[in-house]
């Protein structure tokens, strides 16, 4: 699209990035199948490689399906490039993979969803890394746990499983003032419910295969850059700030500005990671995408009469559904997230582990997976699947109980999903 007008969020969602063929006129975006690109000559294919000029080399670091989706998620978003790889979990570590290094710590939160808890608690102490988890509302604990180390500030805007609603201002505050970047996985949430660049945010990271897709047929992830980050204002980030030794020591902040972290995971994380996002992948979020506002108004809607008609149930202990007027996050919602809480959220069984599991094995229209975001209403135990590995104490700080199971809210019609629920219920505590 043009740098003429500025268009609305539902016209971004269907042509942002996206052209006419130039070889056929296709209107729709092609799947570019491809793993290799034909070089002009021998001088176009060096100037490739030596990142000085942009194009199409081979399809584990560019595509040009995935290119349109990343500019359309990057638009979305307000930011000014995007990453798009092979998953949500792989979207983290290509977000982390630039600003850690042996001895480097994250901070982050402790309502995360339960496989990211093992990823950051687990598997980056491989690479010498570690985390400090800590309650993002408590806005002291997080300012404590940063020390010099300290590489980033991490957490979800709306956290899985239990839907609560994260002060993303607060915490952009606090990195800020550290000189750190603050990493906020949006998944939940959408760029249609919250844009967290715009609430300080430097990085944003997507579980594409969630509700950007919206219909539970691919994975993905996509790192989306703020670009407003300076990666040079101390020696914090050297992958960013000083000579690259594998481009004849180009510095990727000096020479790409605003898109050096952008370049950065595409020259050197999907070179070396190889976490690369398929274009057929990439092309069913891009159809995803033309729905996205459609669907999350739908998900808000249900999700809004399912909260308060669980809320007002007596075989119910509580919901955590931050769109409730009860809610203690209720004014913060207000604030952040106009559009709405999104569609995610837990609820408690009374009658505790076995009333929770009598409970999904009675429903009918819910599927019993591991998944959100679909446009089909999903269930979980969380506590015996997402969360398993976690210690009691995690899964109750990740607000994943034993008491607990977790439902993200689909189209159907809300009338069904509360009857379902309703008859799942009376076999679960009779």
């Amino acid at each position: 699209m043009s740098d003429g007008p500025t268009y609305g969020f539902d016209t971004l969602q269907i042509h942002a990035g996206a052209r006419p063929d130039p070889a056929t006129g296709s209107r729709q975006t092609p799947i570019y199948q491809t793993t290799a690109y034909v070089f002009r000559d021998a001088d176009h294919a060096a100037a490739l490689f030596n990142l000085q000029e942009v194009g199409y080399i081979y399809s584990r670091l560019t595509n040009p399906t995935v290119a349109v989706l990343q500019e359309r998620i990057a638009t979305l978003e307000g930011g000014a490039g995007a990453v798009c790889c092979s998953s949500g979990h792989a979207a983290q570590i290509m977000a982390l993979f630039p600003l850690m290094g042996p001895g480097c710590n994250v901070v982050a939160s402790t309502r995360l969803y339960g496989g990211s808890v093992t990823q950051l608690s687990q598997t980056i102490k491989r690479f010498g890394w570690s985390a400090t988890f800590v309650d993002t509302d408590d806005l002291d604990a997080v300012k404590a746990a940063i020390d010099e180390n300290t590489r980033a500030v991490f957490c979800e805007s709306i956290a899985n499983p239990g839907g609560y609603v994260t002060d993303i201002r607060a915490l952009a505050d606090i990195a800020d003032a550290a000189g750190l970047p603050l990493i906020v996985d949006n998944t939940s949430a959408t760029p249609y419910l919250c844009r967290p660049i715009e609430h300080g945010a430097t990085l944003v990271v997507h579980s594409t295969t969630k509700y950007l897709t919206g219909n539970g047929t691919v994975t993905g992830g996509c790192v989306v850059d703020s670009g407003t980050f300076d990666w040079s204002a101390s020696d914090k980030f050297p992958s960013l700030s000083q000579p690259e030794p594998a481009y004849h020591g180009l510095k990727f902040h000096e020479t790409f500005g605003p898109l050096a972290f952008t370049f950065h995971g595409i020259a050197i994380g999907l070179r070396d990671l190889g976490m690369t996002m398929n274009p057929q992948g990439a092309h069913y979020t891009l159809m995803g995408i033309e729905t996205l506002s459609l669907r999350m108004q739908r998900h808000v809607e249900n999700a809004e009469r399912v909260a308060g008609w669980l809320e007002a149930d007596d075989r119910v202990d509580y919901v955590t559904y931050a769109g409730l007027p009860s809610s203690p996050y209720a004014e913060r919602v207000k604030a952040q997230y106009p559009k709405g809480a999104g569609a995610l959220f837990t609820f408690a069984v009374k009658g505790g582990y076995d009333a929770c599991v009598k409970l999904v094995n009675a429903l009918e229209i819910f599927s019993h997976v591991a998944n959100l975001g679909d446009a089909r209403s999903l269930i979980i135990h969380s506590a015996s699947t997402t969360h398993r590995q976690l210690t009691p104490e995690q899964q109750e700080a990740a607000g994943a109980g034993a008491n607990v199971v977790r439902i993200s809210i689909g189209i159907e019609d809300a009338d069904d999903l509360i009857a379902d629920l309703d008859q799942a219920l009376s076999k679960a505590t009779a």
